[in-house]
């Protein structure tokens, strides 16, 4: 496992998503087949939504494969999935099951009934493949299946249980349910999107509604009394661990509810529009399933379900695709001694033409840390293609004082550096634009703020990011598909110093000192996190170890860039706890074959208990079994929390921490020889509930047992790590904090055995011949020589990018005899966001970069004599000149010549509710969400009409009037539009608007309209009807400024991509005869191509002065494009505020008043001054 282990202490189970449903195909071709990861997968609500919103004509195969460590959650999911196979649609009954604690007689039959088929076709794995459902729901493992047939039988059997544990049950319940304070405020409001602040009140009322009846009905008349036993049953064990946030309004979205009715929405109405929804999802899936478009031989939908920790899932995975082995020896979960063993039967892994994937289209990684999501998916995305190999990343909850700069910090590293370093970076980052709004969250972090000011009750610790990953050189739609066969080079001295930083920033708060430092302002939440600890060595070990593969860093090199980390470390004195974890850290590094340190190179003494062995190895395991009593005595109160665990094994004068553990409750029986130890274990069959004692695992270099102190001197502890966190245990413990010591020659408690180091494997290299036929393929400038590895420098602290640079080798004497001559023109043009191409002469070469670079501020160093030519450019960035600057909105081309947007999500506006624009309070939630496209910066730049100095601020400043007109929220509404070029006076694009639709999942909102390329050719054909057009069609003139016309070029066909659902690219489109998307950037050329002229246009007919231009247009999705808060302020900065009374801004800290709270004071004596005139 690479994440630090900690003591479950209260369990929650999550039988509902907390966030609401996600379409995980919005950033992938539409034609294009896919195979998408759910990590943490929890519930079913994204696959269904995800099925929901794919086109009526759509023919392409999704394989879903749900991971979850939970069995009850996958346990769940199958049955509502069988239910819906079986065509049970009554939706009440769905429902009720799914969500419902207390059920009615007839909806728990219906639950028992679906549970005891289940459970007697899921004998075995093939049992299960040859029943009704294996076609379409398949178990990776034989372990999945059990103990999803497990929970079916106890859900079954529940109800004819002893009274006695019945009443243990209900009292569990009953429990729970009376602990949840009344006005406790669910989180289910963010599902409301950017209508968040008009769904607070109904939120909470049926937030208390449900945990008080058990059900969402709000009639008074039904009753239901029965427990549903799908929640009784979790890790916890039987009884009540259910959240207490769970909330089965979660999941769906209500943009619609709060901004389309007109009176005031009611409980009644908020449930009846998620049970609406859920049906709709219901309804679809099934259908789906049904359809006859795809061949019998294989169901349009399959959805594999693996029982697992998401991190030991993804290294199986990858390991699985390298070696074909089964199994692993890797345990599905912590306190799990149960190894993953796939199955590779019909529809299993490595076997037949359903075979599960290795590799995947879209990963969907939940709310899982950050770092430890990146070091586990990056090996199993498929990279090889632009529009494939997404990445979701969510985060909630966040530990600093700005939550919306936090996501930034959660790398540990540069993001342009990690970006270059791991092969995928935020798209919104290289873009500058986010096409899916967050400024809910925006206002709920400001409510944040605001409570925590002025010390109110109401604290809200969350912040929802979800960011999307694509490998960065993917946004070139020119040549980014070359950079799969770059391979990027860095200077040893400088790659060895960036990875001491990220360690140093990984693990500098285990020092008190230094966390109280970089805490001083914000101590309180800082403590109360300590505990939430997300990585150890081991992990950073594994970071490099990708790293490593990524860049195919050969082992000299690597060495080089080792020997500085270890001499930094070695002279670094900042981390006087990194001592006590160095052997930890070096001992990790060993066992992936990633580095030896000079004192593990030597063979270990034959010393003590090593005396009888064969041969000593460099590393051992150690394996410590602590009796039951001594956990009890320290964590048998329910309120102790999660504190992590650690090992240490010290003596007189040694003290080394390893925090790579493994446990599981059972018995230890040794089985080995004296030369040749070995143990077995033996699982207690209660886990937590049982006798046994705890069994922990652990490995170390051997030479800390053989070389620092005698044997019999030293001793194997299991304690808590000296931190902020464990504080509290301190008078429990003593201040060594550990729960259990025995001697190391203590053979009850202690068992040495010998472990094997992983040798490192380096993935094939792209060889200089594929990377000649890819040029070849995709058209590329090779005229002058051939091009050396980029080279990624660092600047002087080694902490940002400052160049990337290649060589290229002059090739042929007549090239050479020109490059000599001094004479000779040389050129360095930029022509795509990521390519540079260089010209001698009249030979043109074109380099390609791994990372888009601002190509303006080239240099070129001109080796005449040694016959090269390095061309030398920063990378690019936010705020940046050059680099996706040249294509904003790239659109890109699958290897199977699939088209989507790159940086802009796909939509179905056949399932985008329509916004009522009569709504009088619509200005109130449209105005500020089209607003929030634009950062403090750019609205600083539109102020003062500088709209030439960045042409996303006025692309954004053109969404914003389209929108607002559209919509009649500034000014009389207005559907008809012209991009007018301000420097010619000229218009060749029109758009008309239709209507205005939710983007529900992405919490925004889409003009559906069409768009009018005008040619002087269509003019001639369309004279009249486009003079009574003009005259009569309320026209709205746009004033465009330079360079934001041909920006639009590149827009209007992402924007057309992104909607098209009825329609497919043709052999004769003009992207395929061209290969150009845009087709071009000048005024009064088309852009766009021809496939969709006149197609899904039933808008047009809709307004006579209209109807006339249907054949010519092409139907689109404009939407915002929104400030990303994590690179730039959106909205208020609050060291800005001014005083109320002496308008002094910021500092000292500007506090809302208690009693209003919506004037701010610089100081009690200001507020005092106010408090007379002020009235709450």
């Amino acid at each position: 496992m690479a994440q630090p282990l900690v003591w479950p202490g209260k369990y929650f189970f999550y039988p509902i998503g907390n966030t609401s449903a996600l379409c995980l195909t919005r950033d992938i071709a539409l034609e294009e087949s896919a195979s998408i990861l759910l990590l943490g997968c929890g519930d079913p609500r994204s696959i269904l939504y995800t099925v929901f919103s794919e086109p009526d004509s759509a023919n392409r195969n999704l394989d879903f494969t749900c991971c979850d460590r939970e069995p009850a959650v996958l346990a769940r999911n199958v049955l509502l999935f069988s239910m819906i196979i079986d065509n049970h649609l009554d939706s009440t009954i769905l429902w009720n099951i799914f969500f419902h604690f207390y059920l009615d007689e007839r909806s728990l039959s219906a639950l028992e009934e679906q549970c005891k088929k289940l459970s007697a076709i899921s004998q075995n794995v093939k049992d299960w493949a040859a029943s009704p459902y294996g076609q379409l729901m398949k178990m990776c493992t034989e372990y999945t299946l059990s103990e999803l047939r497990r929970h079916w039988v106890l859900y079954a059997e529940m109800h004819i249980l002893p009274p006695q544990r019945l009443k243990r049950i209900q009292s569990a319940f009953t429990g729970v349910i009376n602990s949840i304070q009344k006005g406790m405020v669910s989180t289910t409001a963010r599902s409301a999107g950017p209508l968040l602040p008009s769904a607070g009140e109904v939120v909470a009322l049926q937030f208390e509604n449900y945990w008080k009846k058990g059900t969402t009905s709000t009639d008074s008349s039904q009753t239901a009394s029965l427990l549903n036993p799908t929640f009784c049953y979790s890790l916890a064990g039987e009884g009540c661990n259910v959240h207490y946030g769970t909330d089965p309004m979660q999941p769906f979205h209500f943009a619609p509810l709060f901004g389309n009715t007109k009176r005031t929405v009611s409980v009644s109405d908020f449930v009846r529009t998620a049970q609406a929804e859920f049906k709709q999802w219901c309804t679809a899936f099934h259908s789906t399933i049904s359809s006859t478009t795809i061949p019998s031989s294989a169901s349009p939908v399959a959805v594999r379900f693996f029982l697992g920790d998401a991190i030991a899932v993804c290294r199986f995975i990858s390991q699985f695709a390298e070696t074909g082995t089964a199994g692993s020896g890797i345990p599905v979960d912590q306190w799990k001694t149960q190894t993953i063993t796939l199955n590779k039967a019909e529809g299993g892994y490595g076997h037949g033409p359903s075979s599960a994937p290795t590799t995947f289209d879209v990963i969907d990684t939940s709310n899982l840390c950050l770092l430890n999501v990146i070091i586990s998916t990056i090996p199993l995305l498929h990279l090889s293609s632009p529009p494939s190999g997404v990445l979701y990343t969510e985060t909630l909850l966040f530990r600093g004082l700005d939550a919306t700069k936090e996501f930034a910090d959660r790398l540990y590293g540069d993001i342009t550096v990690m970006g270059l370093l791991v092969g995928l970076c935020p798209v919104d980052y290289v873009s500058g634009f986010n096409a899916r709004s967050n400024i809910h969250e925006l206002f709920l972090n400001e409510s944040y703020n605001r409570s925590v000011s002025s010390k109110s009750g109401f604290v809200n610790r969350q912040f929802q990011q979800l960011t999307t990953w694509r490998r960065p050189s993917f946004g070139d739609a020119v040549y980014g598909r070359f950079t799969t066969s770059l391979v990027p080079y860095m200077d040893p001295w400088q790659l060895g110093t960036f990875f001491y930083d990220m360690y140093h920033k990984l693990f500098e708060q285990e020092d008190s000192t230094t966390f109280f430092r970089m805490n001083q302002d914000n101590i309180v939440k800082a403590i109360a996190s300590s505990n939430l600890v997300y990585y150890m060595r081991e992990t950073f070990v594994l970071f490099l170890k990708l790293v490593r593969r990524q860049l195919h860093i050969p082992d000299s090199q690597w060495r080089q860039i080792m020997d500085r980390f270890y001499e930094i470390s070695e002279a670094d004195n900042s981390m006087p706890m990194n001592t006590n974890n160095q052997h930890d850290f070096w001992g990790h590094l060993h066992r992936n074959g990633l580095y030896t340190v000079s004192y593990y190179r030597n063979p270990p003494q034959k010393v003590g208990l090593f005396s009888t062995w064969g041969s000593v190895p460099t590393l051992v395991r150690v394996v410590l079994s602590v009796p039951r009593d001594k956990l009890s005595a320290v964590f048998s109160s329910p309120d102790v929390g999660t504190p992590q665990l650690i090992c240490d094994v010290g003596g007189r004068w040694s003290h080394n921490v390893f925090s790579a553990l493994h446990v599981a409750f059972g018995k230890v029986i040794s089985t080995g020889t004296p030369s040749q130890p070995r143990v077995l274990f033996e699982e207690d069959p209660e886990g937590r509930q049982g006798k046994f004692p705890l069994v922990i695992s652990f490995v170390m270099p051997t030479v800390v047992l053989t070389e620092l102190e005698p044997q019999e001197n030293l001793s194997v502890s299991l304690g808590l790590p000296s931190s902020t966190g464990s504080i509290e245990f301190v008078a429990k413990l003593g201040p060594m904090l550990r729960i259990f010591s025995a001697k190391l020659l203590d053979e009850t408690h202690v068992h040495v055995l010998p472990e094997q180091a992983r040798p490192f494997k380096m993935p094939p290299t792209p060889s200089s011949s594929h990377q000649t036929s890819l040029a070849r393929t995709l058209g590329m400038m090779t005229q002058i020589g051939e091009c050396d590895d980029v080279i990624i420098g660092l600047d002087e602290d080694c902490e940002l990018v400052a160049s990337l640079s290649s060589k290229i080798s002059v090739k042929g004497d007549d090239l050479k005899r020109i490059f000599a001559d001094k004479s000779t023109p040389i050129s360095a043009t930029q022509i795509s966001p990521c390519t540079m191409r260089i010209a001698v002469g009249n030979y043109s070469q074109d380099v390609v970069y791994p990372f888009p670079v601002i190509g303006s501020q080239f240099r070129l160093r001109l080796a005449r004599t040694s016959m090269y030519i390095e061309v030398i450019v920063p990378p690019f960035g936010p705020t940046k000149p050059d680099g996706m600057k040249l294509n904003l909105f790239p659109t890109a081309t699958s290897v199977n010549g699939f088209l989507t947007p790159w940086n802009i999500h796909r939509v179905n506006l056949s399932r985008s509710p329509t916004i009522n624009t009569k709504m009088s309070g619509l200005n109130k939630w449209l105005n500020p969400l089209a607003g929030s496209q634009m950062s403090n910066r750019e609205r600083s730049l539109r102020k003062h009409q500088e709209h030439d100095r960045d042409t996303l601020m006025a692309i954004k400043d053109t969404l914003h009037s389209i929108i607002v007109r559209s919509a009649g929220i500034q000014g009389p509404a207005c559907r008809f539009f012209a991009l007018r070029d301000e420097a010619t006076n000229n218009s060749d694009t029109l758009f008309f608007i239709s209507e205005l639709r939710y983007d529900l999942s992405c919490h925004s909102i889409v003009c559906d309209g069409y768009v009018l390329p005008l040619t002087k050719q269509l003019l001639g054909k369309i004279a009249q009807p486009f003079e009574n057009l003009v005259r009569e069609g309320n026209i709205v003139n746009i004033t465009t400024h330079a360079g934001e016309m041909a920006a639009w070029k590149q827009l209007i066909p992402a924007f057309v991509e992104r909607c098209r659902t009825s329609w497919t690219h043709g052999p004769n489109c003009e992207y395929v005869s061209t290969g150009k998307i845009p087709l071009t950037e000048d005024m009064e050329k088309v852009s766009i191509c021809s496939c969709g002229k006149g197609k899904d246009v039933d808008g047009m007919y809709k307004v006579n002065l209209w109807k006339h231009f249907a054949p010519y247009v092409t139907r689109i999705a404009l939407s915002p494009l929104f400030a990303v808060s994590y690179l730039e302020t959106v909205g208020r900065d609050p060291e800005k505020r001014r005083c109320f009374v002496c308008r002094a801004k910021g500092k000292p800290k500007i506090k809302t008043c208690t009693g209003c709270k919506k004037v701010r004071y610089c100081s009690e004596a200001c507020q005092k001054k106010h408090k007379k005139v002020c009235k709450p």
